[in-house]
């Protein structure tokens, strides 16, 4: 954790710092080229999660108004509050206050572990009741073991979770897919009641995430094309490392539609002996979904 102070002189640099990534990126690109990738598929949001102290909230501001499609996930488990990839409520707030300043461009992710996902598999929805207020556009319910949740709910949970989320139209749910949470996503998926919606597809505003790894950052062996009942994004090991392989692998996958990468593990950094959210390198990724033209920089960047 660092002390306020520390943070607070950050924001002095922001500006520069973008700039200093910005340079960095282009270092980074003096090997080969990103391919630039033909396909239908569309990368709908880049996500960059486990943003947490570490990192003034202004500079996350800066790279949303410049990089629009960049999502940041922030990781919502209390007993690990204020460790590494753990926000602070206070924190959170300030985050919170840039995002409503940020013209909607801005886009926030809630990624919730360990009793903030048991409250949901128990259908309370009173923490999720806050989120939209604070800026987030997107939930991920990570019910798995690693993630310090009570998984003996996740086959019983399918009819409380589907009526929690139909009370929060205007939010979107992700549901981790993988095989330790099979119970939950196929009890909703399967099911065919008012909450659910018809056996086969899911509630318009739940996707899944597809990660084998369940959260572990070990890299996907595979990159399934999207059913036709609804839409998935791909996490799993995914980094500045190996980000030009995986766009290709998956846009290729996507079969023309939209989907999304998420990654967390590989944004890690140890810097003055803290660990840290490394905004180098989530601007390499960014860079390389740029090379690969499924978006552009700003004008003022070229």
């Amino acid at each position: 954790f660092i002390h306020e102070s520390v943070i607070e002189k950050r924001v002095v640099c922001c500006h520069w710092h973008l700039i200093r990534l910005c340079h960095v990126s282009v270092m980074a690109g003096e090997g080969p080229p990103c391919k630039k990738i033909k396909s239908s598929t569309k990368l709908r949001t880049l996500g960059f999660c486990g943003a947490d102290d570490s990192v003034h909230p202004n500079l996350l501001g800066l790279i949303s108004q410049s990089y629009p499609f960049v999502e940041f996930g922030v990781l919502f488990r209390p007993d690990k509050e204020g460790q590494p990839r753990y926000a602070t409520e206070k924190w959170v707030a300030r985050l919170a206050s840039v995002a409503k300043k940020s013209g909607g461009k801005m886009q926030l992710a809630a990624h919730l572990c360990g009793t903030r996902v048991n409250e949901v598999l128990d259908g309370e929805d009173t923490f999720v009741s806050t989120l939209s207020q604070l800026g987030f556009k997107r939930v991920q319910i990570n019910a798995t073991a690693v993630n310090g949740v009570d998984t003996s709910k996740n086959a019983t949970s399918a009819q409380a979770v589907a009526k929690l989320i139909s009370r929060h139209k205007d939010l979107e749910f992700i549901l981790q897919k993988n095989e330790e949470t099979r119970p939950l996503w196929e009890g909703v998926l399967l099911s065919n009641d008012e909450y659910c919606g018809d056996s086969g597809k899911l509630p318009p505003n739940v996707t899944m995430l597809v990660d084998e790894s369940k959260g572990t950052g070990v890299l996907s062996e595979a990159w399934p094309t999207p059913p036709d009942g609804y839409n998935i994004g791909y996490a799993g090991g995914i980094g500045p490392a190996n980000i030009k392989d995986v766009l290709e692998k998956v846009l290729e996958a996507g079969n023309g539609r939209e989907v999304w990468v998420d990654m967390e593990s590989s944004l890690r950094s140890s810097k003055n002996g803290t660990d840290v959210f490394d905004m180098d390198k989530c601007y390499e990724c960014i860079g390389a979904v740029c090379s690969a033209e499924q978006f552009v920089h700003p004008e003022y960047l070229h």
